[in-house]
């Protein structure tokens, strides 16, 4: 199973992710030099070759609204960190990969959390999800 995302921008997505991430094209999904326009489809892998995330081309594609507005957002990630200073280290990549941030609640003591736009402006968010051992 894949997630895929609508979006006008494939590759800059694309890029997004893959670095926030840690991802890797899929075989031929990679830029090259004398790539023109925008690909209609792009897949992002695990390591091992599991597919991850695609997406799509989509020429007019309003960016979604979030919390409130129309276009609303139609879905959204859940990445999860261990521990809050960990999320302050994914906020400040995040956002220098190209993600705004939309809500911070990076102080709230159930769960951290801090919600960004990705450069689509696609509704994405990082939580405090501390590892527990399985029993």
């Amino acid at each position: 199973m894949q997630t895929v995302i609508d979006t006008p921008a494939p590759r800059e997505l694309a890029e997004f992710y893959r670095s926030l991430l840690g991802l890797h094209y899929r075989d031929g999904d990679a830029p090259d030099s004398d790539e023109t326009g925008q690909p209609e489809w792009l897949v992002l892998t695990a390591e091992d070759g599991t597919r991850r995330l695609a997406f799509q081309l989509v020429p007019d594609l309003p960016r979604p609204q979030w919390p409130t507005g129309s276009p609303p957002q139609m879905l959204h990630l859940d990445l999860t960190v261990d521990a809050t200073a960990t999320l302050e280290q994914q906020r400040a990549r995040a956002v220098r990969l190209g993600a705004t941030v939309l809500t911070d609640r990076s102080d709230d003591v159930d769960e951290p959390l801090i919600v960004f736009a990705d450069p689509s402006g696609h509704p994405f968010c990082i939580f405090v999800a501390p590892h527990t051992p399985s029993q």
